[in-house]
């Protein structure tokens, strides 16, 4: 299972998930801002990317291509229709899985209109053939279209309007290094920070009509792991709880009533989250202990556990992978109100021998 595969069926199931499920699709439409102004958040992005595009109106020319990273969730794709927006011009929308062949790709370039923006979202996982030919369209507006097989085979050059492309990647060092250099811009999107998050549930309260306290607000973004559309996810709950039990506005407690019953902790850990900290403290002491055996400990996969819990845990400063497996922290024992046995982890991580 990969966490940032948009396609993997298990992942949404979580709401605390950061990728998008059809529904988060569909409230994300209406909620997304039409401007760098209305964007919330991702203060230094937002700044550098402003010049780039005001810069290139000012020249009447199309931006450079603009190579986006960061985890799910954070407003990669908000931020390519942006740019759309701010340059004027259509956006075309595809992925890396999409384009599994060289010919996919020229199909698609060969359609652009002059100045369009491109967002060839998860980068990464584009195919070889198809990358290869994306070096020329970049650098040179142009690709070679190869027509037969064999000796037989001829390469007919095709020209390309110029035109913008966006990339967002989860995992900016899986992209070889001639693709991304071929990005003119390239900024990384950081987690947000509470504050930040209340500002983003505040403006998708007022566009989903929903009646929320400031501190209604900070409960949800305290449990909303730095990421915008947790967030919302979380506010859309949120609501439906207040609707049904009480009476339709958002406070502190009708908030933290709400992600109870949907097992969302304070710092934002669901019921996997803690299954594997429970494991981890309860049935070996802490650790160090070997993934597979934690993650039979807990009834799930292997890659379950490492790729949609342990990031997280690892982020929040409550798991630590070490040589020997996963440790626990002083910061999980004391989140579980749990007591750390006499026998306790040295700086490195690994058990004490000696309970010195």
């Amino acid at each position: 299972m990969n966490w940032d595969d948009p396609t993997d069926a298990a992942a949404p199931e979580r709401l605390v998930a950061s990728v998008a499920d059809r529904e988060d699709q569909a409230v994300e439409a209406a909620l997304r801002p039409k401007d760098l102004g209305e964007f919330i958040g991702q203060e230094k992005v937002r700044e550098q990317l402003d010049l780039v595009l005001r810069a290139a109106r000012a020249r009447g020319a199309t931006a450079d291509h603009v190579l986006l990273s960061g985890a799910p969730g954070l407003g990669k794709t908000t931020l390519s229709m942006i740019i759309a927006a701010e340059m004027g011009a259509p956006i075309r929308i595809t992925s890396g899985p999409a384009i599994q062949h060289a010919g996919d790709l020229a199909a698609i370039l060969s359609s652009l209109q002059e100045g369009e923006v491109l967002f060839l979202d998860e980068i990464h996982r584009m195919s070889r053939p198809a990358e290869e030919m994306l070096y020329m369209a970049m650098e040179d507006f142009r690709v070679d279209v190869i027509v037969g097989k064999g000796p037989g085979a001829t390469a007919i050059p095709l020209e390309l309007p110029p035109f913008t492309l966006v990339g967002a990647t989860t995992r900016a060092g899986l992209l070889p290094p001639p693709l991304r250099d071929r990005f003119g811009f390239t900024a990384h999107m950081e987690f947000y920070e509470p504050a930040e998050l209340e500002r983003v549930i505040h403006r998708s309260a007022g566009l989903l009509d929903v009646e929320i306290e400031g501190q209604g607000a900070a409960e949800i973004a305290g449990r909303s792991r730095g990421t915008p559309r947790i967030a919302n996810r979380l506010l859309r709950r949120v609501r439906d709880y207040a609707q049904v039990k009480a009476d339709g506005i958002v406070t502190r407690d009708i908030a933290a009533a709400a992600l109870a019953v949907y097992e969302v902790d304070a710092r934002g850990l669901d019921r996997l989250d803690r299954a594997v900290l429970e494991a981890l403290l309860k049935l070996f002491g802490g650790g160090p202990v070997g993934l597979s055996t934690l993650a039979v400990a807990v009834g799930e996969e292997r890659e379950t556990v490492e790729e949609v819990a342990e990031p997280f845990l690892v982020r929040e400063g409550l798991l630590a992978r070490t040589p020997r497996g996963r440790v626990a922290t002083p910061a999980a024992w004391a989140h579980l109100g749990l007591t750390p046995p006499r026998s306790s982890t040295v700086g490195n991580g690994q058990q004490d021998l000696f309970g010195t």
